[in-house]
């Protein structure tokens, strides 16, 4: 809750803008690497499909490794102020 301090409206803005920014895009970046399994599952055959779905699942994984970099960097910086853990 915003009490008026800076580290109430910190949490509140990790709460809520941050947090759920990065979960949506760590979820798009789910459905982007799965979106690349389909695609590489269903053309076995076609070698050029196969590559681009390979390639969806690539940048999917990197995506979602991103978004977990952020969380981290966020976790570090609020226990390196001492700012209340939101319990992420």
């Amino acid at each position: 809750m915003f009490n008026g301090t800076a580290e109430g409206l910190i949490e509140k803005i990790n709460d809520a803008i941050i947090s759920p920014a990065i979960l949506l895009l760590f979820g798009l970046a789910l459905l982007y690497f799965l979106y690349g399994v389909m695609i590489f599952v269903a053309n076995a055959d076609d070698p050029e499909k196969r590559k681009t779905g390979a390639n969806h699942m690539l940048w999917g994984v990197i995506g979602m490794f991103i978004m977990f970099g952020v969380k981290g960097i966020i976790l570090l910086v609020i226990n390196s102020f001492g700012l209340p853990n939101p319990g992420l």
